[in-house]
């Protein structure tokens, strides 16, 4: 995108005012500058703590002295001379308003963080008469703030302009420009590798070039190097950039599949698909768009959610369904929108939506908001062109609406079932061996066949409770220790029989297994 030509578009557009919300206030102005400076009008900037100025000048922007001496005698403390330099720190912006009004032409003024009094109505209506008079006056007001909510009076007058966000190559030239001044001034060349780069390029698009600089610049500077050590530090740092409420949280903590007995076949389809999910270029149409993870409850879905993010090497966000629903009407609706852009900002990245069915479910309380909520997202599920892969996990298929499932929507539906032999033995070798005890005192494959039916997390608990055991014994753990907890328990697939059925049942040729 070419910022200054559609900012020139806009500008000559006849609209009176022009409305730019952006957190690059510098960048903003010397567009400004450049442009004025090839059409010959001036440009006059005016902010709270320096008054007005003016930055550029070209034909005739200003009324002779004597034209404005009745109106605004020169000694009134508001208004130093026209022609000269007339900051004034203290000038109220009514008073800036009332001096523009009467005394500025063909000129473009940008407005510096005035959002605070667009609630002034007599402050609006100043602005409205000096738009009204734009083909008189020749005055363009442009509004620069990082959020703006223009009032009704003079929505019908406004244009709005985007400053466009760097691309991969800008950010490439944006790394080469950081490495080359720390070198000049360290004496030394910046050590990095080419696969670095691009990870670091691909995690820092959706933010802006002063953003984007400044996270740059904290990574070399850390220690005279761009590594994939730098990743986890620029993506949290990006995300606090974005500002968020509570709805939709960074997950720093992602996991491996190597962390988690089973999946073979998930990880197989998702193995098939990353390249495509990762590449930069926006030739390959068909971007993976999502899964559902249905099954039950306790057998690895969250934590495949997290490997999903893991085998990637991308953000992980998860979507807080408790958090993103309020007691204000339409703030829910507000809610998941935010949250939703927010995902495309990260991409690329996995949006982890846990327990579904309990933010999208309906009932007879629920007064359209959990509707208003699905349609919102599959209104967006359907848009999206952003690498954002959606990571659902359910527990009970009764409270999907089938809109949701359908194909098309999600990629596909793996259903996870209570792990089998060989798995159930992985899993008592990965939780016996992260609590750093040698499981070859430890009879897997005993564990493994008196624990059928046990779903992953019960098996953890197992291990933890018997290692319990032995700590209170003052002994190493024993295999008898963990076949002890096993017998105690009565797993959800013994407590749930007639639930779990139905749910494998309804499974079988629906979906997919995971393992």
């Amino acid at each position: 995108m070419n910022d200054q030509h559609d900012l020139t578009m806009v500008l000559d557009s006849h609209f009176p005012i022009v409305t730019v919300q952006t957190h690059e206030e510098k960048r903003t102005l010397n567009l400004l500058k450049q442009i004025m400076s090839l059409h010959k009008r001036a440009l006059h900037t005016w902010s709270v703590t320096e008054g007005i100025k003016q930055m550029a000048s070209g034909g005739d922007s200003l009324h002779l002295v004597e034209q404005n001496q009745k109106a605004y005698p020169l000694n009134e403390p508001h208004y130093n001379h026209p022609g000269i330099d007339y900051a004034n720190p203290n000038e109220s912006p009514e008073h800036m308003l009332k001096y523009v009004k009467k005394s500025l032409r063909n000129t473009v003024l940008a407005l510096l963080d005035f959002h605070p009094y667009m609630d002034d109505s007599t402050i609006i209506r100043l602005i409205k008469e000096i738009a009204l008079d734009h083909s008189i006056n020749g005055i363009t007001i442009v509004f620069v703030s990082h959020a703006l909510n223009i009032p009704g009076e003079i929505q019908r007058l406004c244009a709005s302009f985007e400053m466009s966000l760097p691309n991969a190559d800008q950010l490439n030239a944006l790394i080469e420009d950081e490495a080359k001044v720390w070198a000049i001034k360290n004496k030394n060349k910046v050590k990095a590798d080419k696969t670095s780069i691009e990870l670091m390029v691909r995690n820092l698009m959706g933010l802006t070039t002063s953003d984007a600089r400044r996270l740059i610049r904290n990574a070399i500077y850390d220690d005279g190097a761009v590594t994939q050590n730098d990743l986890p530090n620029v993506m949290k740092a990006k995300y606090e950039l974005i500002g968020q409420d509570g709805v939709l949280s960074f997950e720093y903590d992602t996991a491996k599949f190597t962390d988690i007995g089973g999946f073979g076949k998930l990880l197989d389809w998702l193995e098939k698909r990353r390249d495509v999910f990762l590449e930069q270029n926006e030739s390959h149409s068909d971007i993976p768009k999502g899964i559902l993870l249905l099954g039950i409850q306790g057998s690895g879905k969250s934590l495949a959610a997290k490997a999903v993010a893991g085998a990637w090497q991308v953000p992980l966000l998860r979507l807080d369904f408790g958090a993103l629903y309020n007691k204000f009407f339409g703030e829910t609706e507000k809610n998941i929108r935010e949250s939703l852009k927010t995902a495309e900002v990260m991409s690329p990245c996995v949006l982890w939506m846990d327990e579904i069915e309990k933010g999208i479910a309906t009932g007879a309380y629920d007064s359209g908001t959990s509707k208003r909520v699905l349609a919102s997202l599959l209104t967006w599920m359907a848009e999206n062109k952003k690498r954002v892969f959606i990571v659902a996990t359910a527990n009970d298929i009764e409270s999907l609406p089938p809109e949701l499932i359908r194909k098309g929507r999600m990629d596909e539906i793996f259903f996870v079932d209570l792990p089998d032999h060989e798995t159930r033995q992985a899993i008592f070798n990965i939780h016996i061996t992260k609590r750093n005890v040698e499981t070859t005192s430890i009879d897997l494959t005993l564990l493994a066949t008196q624990s059928e039916g046990f779903s992953g997390a019960e098996i953890e608990q197992s291990v933890v409770a018997a290692l319990y055991s032995a700590l209170a014994r003052k002994t190493a753990l024993r295999t008898d220790d963990i076949l002890n907890e096993i017998n105690a328990t009565q797993p959800l697939s013994v407590v749930m029989a007639e639930k779990i059925e139905y749910l494998r049942n309804w499974a079988n040729n629906r979906t997919v297994p995971a393992n």
